[in-house]
Formats: C-alpha cells, structure tokens, sequence
C-alpha cells in the first residue's frame, strides 16, 4: 500500500524526523510488519537540496497501518504487506535483488556495473546439455513391424470411463453439421455421409473408408485417354506407289492418327497409409485399346501394297498385375523395405532416360534415415509389346533387364537429390516379326544374323535446385558387346557416353530453361569399337516432351528398312523400333542445344514453348548406311508450343493441344532425297524433293474418375 504526501516547504529536517521517531514509538512494535519511509522529494525542490534534508529508507516493524488524517509532510510510505496493482507488481522475486546503476557523482568516476541476473529461460545450459551432444546414438529398434496397440477390453464396452461408449469403427462417427452459407449446395465443410461414385466427396469405392475391418481398402480408378495427331513424316514411296509415275525417294507424307485408351485400375490394400507404408496392396490395370491411321503411301501400314493406306485396330491388355508386401520397418519413423511381383511401371531415373516402362518383374524397394535414402533393385523378364498401341502382351521375350539405383536427399546442396544407377540390359538371340508384317529383330540392315547383346548401364542423375538456380542433370556411361552389329559387320565393343543438363530460373509465374543433350557417335562405324548411344526403353521428358516434333516422333532413315529414330526418344539410334527391335550402338549420336519456356498463365492454364537446335556428332555412320560421301552434322531446328487446360483443378480432366515443327537443315537434306546436289555441265536426275518443313499437331483429352 503506498501513499503519496504533498510537500509544504516551510517545515524542516528535524520536525520529519521527530515526526517518523513519534510514528515509530506510538504504533509500537508489531512482529512482520515492515514500513519504508523512501527518500521525500518535492516538487517545488529548491536548487539546494540542504534547505529540506533528506530522510533514507527507515524499516520499522512497529507501524500496523496509518491513519488517513495524518500528514507526512515530503515523503512517501510503502507498506510492504500489501498486494500492489497489476500494472506494479513484478512476478520476477529476484529482481529486487539486482543491483541498479548508480549515477556518478563525479565525471570522472564510474563505479562498474555488476553483471545482472539472466531472463528465465535464457540461462546458460549445463555443459552436459549443450549441442552437439556427445556419446549418445540413435537406439534403432529390431522389431519387425511397428503394430498399433490393442485394447480388448474397450472393444468388448469394459473399462470406460462414465458416460461414455466404445466406437470401434473410427471412420463412421463423422463431423458435425456447419453450414457456412445459407444454401447449403455453395459449401458445407465436414460432410459425413459415403457416397458411393461421387469424384470429390467421400466414397468406400476410392478408399475414404474401409471395406472390411478397419484397415483393408479398395480404391477403383477409371481412366480414358483420347489423342489425335496430325503430322508430316518423311515417308517412302517404294516401287508399288499409290499415285502413278510417282516412284520418287519419298512420297506424300501427311498422316491423321488417332487412339483412344480406355482403363479401369483396381487396388486393395492393407494398412493406414496416413503414417506408414501399407502392409499389402494388390493392382490390377485393364486397358482397351483403339487406334486408327491414315497415310497417303502404301508399304506403311503393312508389307503388301494391297491394304492400302488406312489401318484400324483394337486390343486389351492386362497393363498391371501386381501384389505388394511390407517386409518390415527399419526405424521409428517408419523408413521400411517392401517387395512388389508382377507386370508393373518402373522409371530408372528422375526422366525416363534409359528405362521407362511397365513390365515383369521382381522390385524390392524402401528408404532409410528418415526418408533421405531410397532405393530400388529389380529384374524385368521383358514381355513383347503390341505393335499398335505399344501395350505389354504375355508373350515371353528374350531379354532381362536388371535395375539397381539410390536415392539421396541433400547430398551436396540443400534442395537437391542425387541418385546413382546401374542398368543390364541382356537380349539374347531372337527373331521376331511385328503385326504389320516387318521384321524388327534381327535390324535388316546391313549383316541380317541373330545376335545377343549385353549392355551394361552406370549413371549419375540429379534434379533440385542451387539457391534460385534449377538444375537436373544426368551422366550415363555405358560399356558392354554385341555379338554381331549388322552395320559393322561384326562383333563389338561397346563404350558410349550420354549427358543431359537442363538450368531454369523461376520468376514469379514464369520459368525459363536452358537445355542440352548429348549422345555420343560412332566415327568408325566398321571397326570393333561401338561408340554410338542407345538405351533400352526410353521415354524422357525433355526439350518439350510430347509437343516436341523431334521428341516425340518417330520417322524412318532413307531407304532402309530401320528408322532414323524412334517415337518419343532422342536419340538417334538406326533402330527397328524401341519397343520390338534390339539396340544398336553404331549410331552417329545427337546433340540437342534448347531454349524452354513455362508459364502459368491461370490457375487452369499453362502453356510450353521450346526451340531446339539439332546436330549429328558424327556422318561416317550415315555415309556407310546410305552409299554417299555427302552427309552434314547441322540437322534441323525444332519448334514447338503447347497449352494444358485443367477446368476443374483437379486432374479428372486435362485437355492437351499443341504443335510442333521440324525446319529441315543440309543434314536432313542430305538424307531424305534421291540425289546429291547436280553438278554444271553434267546430266544427272534432279534431286527428290524434300518438304520444307515437317509438323505434328497433337491433341489429348485425360477423363478421370
């Protein structure tokens, strides 16, 4: 309790102090109470101080309480014994303890600063616990499984607390009823009922809730991929024409395709997946297949020139047929190992540049130190593929193909992952004609015998970002023989390299790319070292993906029966096709300099721009190939532009157009025509046309539900 006494500048220093003694003696000496009579100033203090005296602190246990109607003439009296207001009372019960900084009583004297108590909470810690700590681990358990714990008796409705009741089945009880707005068709958060085929809200049939027990859910997916294309290849006439006197090196070469997929996806599982890995799934993946094609040359869509130009197809296929099993947990964080069998999709790095494809095979994969590590090891017993819609048939196909990668999260810079790769690719001798009647192993090209080949993959690839710099990167060097190589006429080595770098920058909804990709070329093509590129199933996404003309377009090499390169690949191979025929690393290899730009023009639309400069590393294959001593490494230029339109925001619908453009250079003029360049004064035939420029339009519509 604290009074405030107004000074009167007439009395002086012995009255206070015979008043604070009177005090003293007439309240007498009461056992704890403690009065302080602080030092009195006034107001209307004189500029010396002696006039008035000065008074110190004076405890006294004596004084109980004051009357109102006494008067201290310039002091002021606190009684400890008093809960003081909010705004002055001080949790802290060690600050009144702390020594204060005295002002000096000279300038030339200043007495030092005691060091004050600290803040709570910012104390100094013990040496014991201060970081790094030392001499402890990590205590890593050696139980197989983490399971959740059982409580019989709540489900039999024992040992509950009063008032309450057992709800075993966790996923009904449901959320309360709030509307936000008055119609409740707008918005109603926490909906609670199950339906059974709605898209959004939640459904048994898409895996909101089990279906049996607590833990076991189903989840269908159905799916239809509709594309059309229009483009202009580089397409033969051959001897059987369909337009007279037209026998030229290359015909008509406009196309219309157009397939439609159609899947339905079954998965059961087992497990919570909300924090850990599942116990066991089972998939299963139908697709129907539909596609049509017109070309304006016979000898495309089959050997005999009597079909026609048209062809129209369909086929099912079991695309996915697998069964998944938790093995065990490897720390408390759920890091585990699993093992999947059967027909099944697998990327060997962060862009399908050596093996992307779904398959046979056996995969054990899992990840460690709380998700830094991932791994994979699998075999593929390779199946054939439907020469229509590139669809797995259960026909057995002599290749093997061994895959072992790690992943690892931050392992040089913040934001980036590295992954390190080993790919064997084992195909033995085979011969196999595709449904158009082509034969696509053993290459007719060159030496026509069965081989084998064994390649042998080792790669570094990375993707993530420096700072504001994005970077994804990938190194292959691949060693290996091919029993007999039809170009070189005989058995080979093989040592090839591939490269590829992509830097983009992010500014606000733009992103800007520069890429280049490299494959290394044969410049010896008839000696016993194989130096071309090729890989095994390739489809990356780079330099445009699918709007790409260079990227995804495949056309044949000039009269021969092996194409220039394959669909949706970048190299450049002289290879049957990717998904029947063998590879072939006497090649003169690729080198892609590109400039890439993204933006997100709304929330529902983005749109994609590259241009792409296209160079052969070396001509001596191609001159061995073609019978001809003229050949350039300057290729082409590649134009492309795309839109991606999501109405819903979601991916139940995703409509794809784009476009993109081949600009021919002299390495494509020397190919794909009949003649070299007429010499003055000499009579020779006029060269064959070449098209000035080669498209392909694409569109693509993704129906999900």
């Amino acid at each position: 309790m604290r009074w405030s006494i107004p000074s009167f500048a007439s009395v002086t220093l012995r009255w206070r102090v015979a008043l604070c003694l009177g005090l003293s003696i007439a309240f007498g000496d009461l056992p704890g109470q403690t009065v302080e009579i602080w030092r009195a100033q006034s107001q209307n203090a004189p500029e010396n101080p002696s006039q008035f005296g000065t008074i110190e602190v004076v405890d006294s246990k004596d004084v109980l309480s004051l009357d109102s109607d006494v008067v201290v003439a310039n002091t002021t009296l606190l009684a400890q014994n008093e809960p003081l207001s909010p705004s002055e009372f001080n949790p802290d019960p060690g600050a009144s303890q702390r020594e204060q900084p005295q002002t000096p009583e000279a300038p030339e004297l200043f007495p030092p600063i005691l060091p004050q108590l600290p803040e709570y909470g910012q104390e100094a810690l013990p040496r014991s616990l201060q970081l790094p700590r030392k001499g402890t681990r990590e205590v890593v358990p050696r139980r197989k499984k983490l399971e959740y714990e059982t409580y019989p008796q709540a489900e039999e409705g024992e040992g509950l607390l009063p008032s309450s009741q057992p709800a075993p089945n966790r996923w009904f009880i449901g959320f309360g009823r709030w509307k936000r707005y008055a119609d409740p068709s707008t918005e109603t958060p926490y909906q609670s009922d199950l339906h059974l085929w709605h898209p959004y809200l939640q459904s048994k049939l898409k895996g909101d809730a089990p279906i049996i027990d607590q833990d076991i859910f189903l989840n269908i997916t159905a799916e239809d991929f509709f594309q059309f294309e229009a483009r202009k290849l580089p397409t033969p006439s051959g001897v059987s024409t369909a337009r007279p006197n037209s026998s030229e090196f290359f015909g008509l070469s406009d196309q219309e395709f157009w397939s439609n997929d159609f899947s339905i996806g079954i998965d059961l599982f087992k497990g919570e997946t909300a924090f850990k890995p599942i116990d066991w799934a089972l998939r299963l993946l139908g697709v129907y297949n539909h596609n049509y094609i017109d070309v304006e040359e016979r000898n495309v869509v089959n050997p005999n020139p009597q079909n026609g130009t048209t062809r129209e197809k369909e086929f099912w296929s079991l695309q996915e047929a697998f069964a998944e099993i938790h093995l065990r947990d490897l720390s408390n964080n759920y890091d585990f190992i699993s093992l999947r069998v059967g027909m099944q999709p697998f990327v060997s790095d962060f862009r399908g540049f050596i093996f992307n494809d779904t398959n046979l095979g056996i995969r054990i994969f899992g990840n460690y130190d709380n998700n830094r590590w991932q791994y994979n090891l699998a075999a593929f017993d390779m199946r054939e593929k439907d020469t229509y819609s590139d669809l797995n048939e259960f026909d057995p196909r002599k290749q093997q193909v061994y895959v072992a990668n790690v992943f690892r999260q931050d392992l040089i810079w913040k934001g980036y992952t590295g992954e390190l790769t080993f790919v064997g690719d084992f195909d033995n001798n085979s011969r196999h004609y595709d449904k158009n009647g082509f034969i696509t192993r053993p290459a007719p090209i060159g030496t026509v015998v069965d081989h084998y080949l064994q390649a042998y993959y080792l790669g570094w690839t990375g993707d993530g970002h420096i700072g504001w710099l994005n970077i994804d990167h990938a190194f292959y060097q691949v060693l290996g023989e091919d029993g007999l190589n039809g170009i070189a006429g005989r058995r080979v080595d093989i040592n090839a390299q591939m490269a590829a770098l992509e830097l983009s920058v992010d500014k606000d909804w733009m992103r800007h790319k520069l890429s280049i990709f490299y494959a290394s070329g044969d410049s010896d093509p008839a000696d016993s070292h194989a130096t071309g590129f090729d890989t095994v199933f390739d489809r990356p996404f780079f330099i445009g993906g699918p709007f790409s003309f260079f990227s995804h377009q495949g056309f044949n090499l000039a009269g021969t029966a092996v194409n220039f390169k394959q669909r949706d690949s970048l190299v450049i191979d002289f290879r049957t096709s990717k998904s029947e025929g063998q590879a072939n690393f006497v090649n003169p290899g690729a080198l892609i300099f590109g400039y890439g730009f993204d933006a997100d023009i709304l929330p529902k639309l983005k749109s994609f721009i590259n241009v792409n400069y296209i160079r052969t590393v070396t001509t001596e294959t191609t001159e061995l190939v073609l019978f001809t001593n003229k050949a350039s490494n300057d290729f082409a230029l590649d134009c492309s532009a795309g839109f991606e339109w999501r109405p819903l925001l979601t991916d139940n619908i995703i409509l794809t157009a784009g476009a993109g453009f081949l600009v021919p250079r002299w390495g494509y003029k020397d190919i794909y025509r009949a003649n070299t360049v007429p010499v003055f004064g000499y009579p020779s035939p006029p060269p064959g046309h070449v098209d000035p420029f080669l498209y392909s339009a694409i569109v693509t519509l993704t129906l999900t539900y």
